[in-house]
């Protein structure tokens, strides 16, 4: 719409930016902002007009007085929130987390999720302050990728400590070779790294794969859900990288080709029956068919979906991309099994998503009863329903 930055990520009045949103709003037809804009005044707000230039001052005035009481614990109470993970890195402290634990009066239950991208991401500028942080929180000094390691395990087993159920990766490409098996091979990488030296496309493959299949095994010996996000391209914006720092609204979905070296990753967990509970999401729905056959190759161990193919995620998780990824997995494996929506997002306003993809999901079972391709059984589609909106995701997650 042309609207400048400085009303976006900008110094602009949040007024002035909730005014340049209104009068973009008519605009977004079929953009599911427009959706979720309108399921959050109504869930939350309790206001039903349509946001648009005329209103967009009475809506500002009514929605901030709600919010003078409108607190985010309220927020999870109002949407019936349970379970909410956060994510963390491994040398976080938890502290917010034990003052959770502590509190009788939170009704849902809050616990960290670890991400440990810092530690994974061998080629980048982060890393060696990265290390530096792990090193003064476990109180060892890490010279060796063996020093590293055994830090990794303490953090493992401290937020296992803190009721931490799962893991996410962020795996904008996916990096394995045949000497990703061998330590030896990891280490003169680590070593190249806290040398400063330059890492090789090659190194990132033997060390990033290393350190996928170590960490797996951790979340497997642990009872960890691993999460893998496939298939971002990040701050693709030269110039507003330098202007706004990365993660301002750049990205895009990338087209890389994912099987090869995620089937070999999965492969080599596998084959010593290392493969813990494993979330495959892609940012880029032409991957949907690839993972869920691959995923189907590794399922078993007595765990029902063991393997999961993500919701449709990111610039996916609006009305069309949701449908294509559940008929791709209705498809391809059990829809059933599926462990549903997740928000994704750092907003308290973001649970209404979750009503969103009810829906849609509903619809999808209620077209293939129209169309005679399945009984209008209540009594089981009921039981289908409530299990992917809900119960097979707490099951998946927490047992």
């Amino acid at each position: 719409m042309g609207v400048d930055e400085k009303y976006i990520t900008g110094d602009a009045p949040d007024k002035e930016k909730f005014m340049k949103y209104a009068e973009c709003m008519p605009y977004f037809i079929g953009n599911p902002i427009y959706e979720w804009t309108h399921l959050e005044l109504r869930r939350y707000f309790g206001i039903y007009d349509i946001l648009c230039p005329e209103n967009a001052e009475k809506i500002w005035n009514e929605a901030n007085k709600k919010l003078e009481t409108l607190t985010a614990r309220k927020m999870m109470e109002m949407m019936n929130v349970k379970y909410v993970y956060t994510t963390d890195d491994p040398v976080d402290d938890l502290h917010f987390h034990e003052e959770m634990m502590k509190d009788k009066s939170l009704k849902t239950i809050v616990r960290p999720c670890m991400r440990p991208d810092k530690a994974i991401n061998v080629e980048r500028d982060t890393f060696l302050p990265w290390v530096k942080e792990l090193s003064k929180v476990t109180n060892r000094e890490i010279k060796t990728l063996e020093d590293m390691l055994k830090s990794l395990e303490e953090r493992i087993i401290f937020f296992k400590e803190h009721g931490c159920k799962a893991t996410d990766h962020a795996l904008d490409v996916l990096h394995f070779n045949e000497k990703s098996m061998d330590e030896k091979e990891a280490a003169k990488v680590f070593s190249k790294a806290m040398k400063g030296e330059p890492i090789t496309l090659d190194d990132e493959d033997t060390y990033k794969g290393f350190m996928m299949v170590w960490l797996g095994r951790q979340y497997k010996k642990n009872g960890f859900v691993q999460q893998y996000h496939i298939g971002a391209l990040r701050n693709n914006s030269e110039r507003y990288y330098k202007i706004l720092g990365a993660d301002t609204g750049f990205d895009a979905a990338n087209d890389q080709v994912v099987v090869e070296k995620l089937s070999k990753l999965l492969s080599a967990l596998d084959s010593t029956d290392d493969l813990p509970k494993t979330v495959l999401y892609s940012l880029n729905e032409k991957d949907y068919v690839t993972l869920t056959t691959l995923m189907n190759c590794f399922q078993g161990g007595g765990i029902r979906g063991k393997m999961q193919l993500g919701t449709a995620w990111w610039f996916n998780d609006e009305f069309d991309g949701m449908e294509y990824q559940m008929k791709r997995l209705a498809d391809d494996a059990l829809i059933s099994c599926f462990i549903g929506m997740l928000t994704d997002s750092r907003s308290f306003l973001s649970y209404p998503r979750h009503e969103y993809f009810r829906r849609e999901f509903c619809n999808f079972l209620a077209d293939l009863v129209n169309k005679g391709r399945y009984p209008y059984d209540e009594k089981v589609l009921g039981k289908i329903v409530e299990d992917v909106c809900f119960n097979n995701a707490e099951n998946y997650f927490t047992k």
